[in-house]
């Protein structure tokens, strides 16, 4: 099923002179985060506040959007829901940045309609985690492949989204056989545990297909990660406009400077990615008046008051702009 890879030792030799300009390597580069989707204090969806979300992270100078990830709860959303939002989100952006829309389902079926609609809607990518429902019931090898080819026959642009929350380890092999063989998997989030290994590692195994090798988990690997030759990051919508220049210096090739801005950032980082997760960025929007409310639909429940003064804490010391657009 698998083809000869190149060795580590072979990878690690390889590197030497490889930093040609990234922007020129790839099609896509920069910050892409996550829209988070907000509701109402009764719990249904805040659809207007989802525009001004948009408006805000448009705002952050970012190169991108991803809508309906993990980020934005799109376990906590019904069919009806994602459809609307889909529909919502695309027409807000409209084109002043790029787009990503998540399709992530078990069924093939399902994933389908889900990238036609990205698709006719003129998203640029969409993002698919591998197949899988709760703890035990995952996707092999073949299966995986297989969903990854059959929605590549839509035509648009794939990435794969390499997450721990899947439970399932997508092997440095499977994930480059699925590169190089599925014409539309054209780009990747690696954000599994030591992320920068296996990001350089399919690099130098796939560089040619590629047009987006990302990170993500909040961007707390990002330096790493930019050593190990990713072109952008998936972070949440929270501070994007302080980790854009980590990866602006790193282009550019000031290292020092990428890597002090990276230092300056990190507490909040870790604290979004260690304490608060996904309700971090609502919090501070709803302090920021970019939307009314950061509720969270049971079970999930709201950041105790202790969490959330420090993070607002942070907020006011980074002088973010989620915490100051709507005021």
């Amino acid at each position: 099923f698998f083809f000869k890879q190149t060795t580590e030792y072979e990878i690690l030799s390889g590197l030497v002179g490889s930093e040609m300009c990234i922007r020129d390597r790839y099609k896509y580069y920069g910050m892409w985060p996550v829209a988070p989707t907000p509701f109402h204090d009764n719990g249904e969806v805040d659809y207007e506040g989802m525009e001004r979300v948009l408006d805000c992270i448009v705002d952050q100078q970012v190169q991108g959007i991803c809508i309906l990830a993990n980020y934005s709860e799109q376990f906590l959303l019904s069919d009806e829901e994602r459809d609307k939002l889909t529909k919502l989100c695309m027409k807000k952006i409209d084109g002043r940045v790029k787009t990503i829309v998540t399709v992530s389902h078990f069924a093939t079926d399902i994933v389908k309609p889900r990238a036609e609609l990205a698709k006719s809607l003129g998203a640029d990518i969409i993002m698919m985690m591998p197949p899988y429902h709760g703890a035990l019931l995952k996707g092999n090898d073949v299966q995986i492949y297989e969903q990854f080819d059959e929605i590549s026959k839509v035509g648009i642009p794939i990435m794969i989204q390499d997450a721990p929350l899947s439970g399932i380890e997508l092997t440095f092999p499977l994930l480059t056989k699925m590169i190089n063989e599925i014409e539309y998997l054209t780009c990747f989030k690696i954000e599994s545990a030591q992320a920068a290994s296996k990001i350089r590692a399919l690099i130098k195994n796939c560089e040619s297909k590629l047009d987006a090798p990302f990170d993500g988990e909040e961007s707390i690997t990002l330096y790493a990660d930019l050593e190990a030759g990713i072109s952008g990051s998936m972070s949440s919508a929270l501070l994007t406009e302080k980790i854009a220049p980590v990866i602006d210096y790193f282009l550019n090739n000031e290292k020092e400077k990428s890597e002090d801005a990276y230092n300056y950032i990190l507490p909040l980082i870790n604290f979004e990615n260690r304490q608060c997760g996904f309700r971090g960025t609502k919090t501070v929007m709803k302090e920021g008046g970019v939307i009314k409310s950061d509720f969270c639909r049971h079970p999930i429940k709201p950041l105790d008051q202790d969490t959330r003064n420090l993070l607002i804490n942070f907020a006011k010391k980074y002088d973010l702009i989620s915490f100051n657009w709507g005021k």
